[in-house]
């Protein structure tokens, strides 16, 4: 088994981190601000804070806040302390890991629709064992309050036909701060995993799971 730590939106805050083998970080990672004022932050208090993450690995990606990594990908700071995945995947501890950072249209970077998506998301290989996307899957974890008491739904049709089609160990995404939690199916436990609530105020602490080896 092993023990895996995940959080997301963090918008500038770094919590602590609980001893783990893997740390997942699912988008929104950067204080708002310009990529020039993001770069310095990443290269300061966001390097300094993966230095002592007790972890043995550490995957992250970004989020539509992350202006910076769609943006001026050539200011993101060389050498973190991470692996950062953009529509890619890495193999660590015995898993095969996918990062996503997309979302339906909404604000800042990594927005497209669901027909777009859908091409993305075609390149999810089959045997993908965790599923890191910034944004969540039509009707799980991506409910945001409507008008006159109602609910809409916030998740894209074309990732949870992807998420079902391979059925990965672990999906943990973030962006809806006001539909954290985890749930599970018989092949799957997905997990949103936003720190901060819809006041931008610290609520949740990072999940951890313990995920069987392939």
């Amino acid at each position: 088994m092993v023990k895996i730590a995940a959080t997301s939106d963090l918008h500038g805050k770094l919590p602590i981190i609980p001893q783990c083998d893997l740390l997942l970080i699912c988008g929104d990672i950067c204080p708002d601000g310009s990529p020039t004022r993001q770069a310095q932050w990443l290269d300061t208090h966001f390097r300094q804070w993966l230095e002592k993450i007790p972890a043995q690995e550490i995957i992250g990606i970004a989020g539509n806040h992350d202006l910076i990594f769609e943006q001026a990908a050539h200011l993101v700071p060389k050498g973190l302390n991470w692996h950062y995945l953009e529509d890619s995947r890495i193999e660590l501890l015995g898993f095969k890991i996918y990062g996503a950072p997309w979302q339906l249209p909404f604000w800042g970077a990594f927005n497209l629709d669901d027909t777009e998506l859908q091409q993305k998301y075609g390149l999810v290989p089959q045997n993908t064992d965790i599923f890191i996307s910034h944004a969540p899957p039509f009707g799980i974890f991506d409910k945001v309050p409507g008008n006159n008491h109602s609910v809409q739904h916030t998740g894209s049709v074309a990732l949870r036909t992807k998420i079902f089609e391979i059925k990965p160990k672990l999906f943990v995404c973030g962006h809806i701060h006001c539909d954290v939690g985890i749930w599970k199916t018989k092949e799957t436990l997905f997990a949103n995993v936003s720190l901060l609530n819809d006041q931008m105020e610290v609520a949740n602490a990072p999940a951890v799971f313990e995920i069987e080896q392939s």
